[in-house]
């Protein structure tokens, strides 16, 4: 395996088919989510040290709502409670219930990324989301293609801000 300039765990250089691209880059970011949070102390998880005032764990649960609402209800137009769920209650702010353990996120989080490679694979990246789910006419529903990229970008961000997060936290650095 060809490994990148970048970084051992980076996919490797040779890739060049988009959807091979776009499914290595999803799950490299989606291991480096969870490599930001490895070894954080559970009460570092549930506080925010950001102005914003959003915690590393409510940043996850909100990746993994991202998950569901762009490809099971999204692309598949499955039916799925609480799209919106990774928001507290009449706001828009990022909410981790009292009662979730830091245990039961992360393996939702995961659920939620399984789930969203299987919709992917079954689908070519040039096909429309379904209407019926999140969106209501074959003219509002991306592709694959697009989905895909636009969850790919907000990965990007977010690992970003997790970052920021964990060095505020401990002060760790790099992925």
């Amino acid at each position: 395996m060809t490994t990148s300039p970048i970084g051992d765990d980076e996919p490797p250089i040779t890739l060049s088919a988009p959807r091979e691209l776009l499914n290595a880059y999803l799950d490299h970011y989606r291991a480096v989510v969870l490599r930001k949070l490895d070894g954080m102390a559970e009460a570092d998880l549930r506080t925010s040290r950001l102005p914003s005032g959003w915690t590393p764990l409510e940043l996850v649960r909100h990746l993994a709502y991202v998950e569901r609402r762009w490809f099971q209800w999204g692309f598949a137009a499955e039916p799925v409670p609480e799209p919106w769920g990774d928001s507290a209650p009449g706001t828009e702010r990022w909410h981790v219930p009292d009662d979730a353990s830091v245990g039961s996120v992360l393996d939702f989080y995961r659920a939620q990324c399984a789930r969203s490679r299987e919709v992917a694979a079954a689908a070519d990246l040039g096909d429309r989301a379904r209407v019926g789910g999140r969106f209501a006419t074959p003219e509002d529903a991306p592709t694959l293609g697009w989905i895909c990229f636009h969850v790919l970008q907000e990965y990007a961000r977010h690992a970003g801000h997790l970052d920021v997060a964990r060095e505020l936290a401990d002060g760790a650095t790099g992925e």
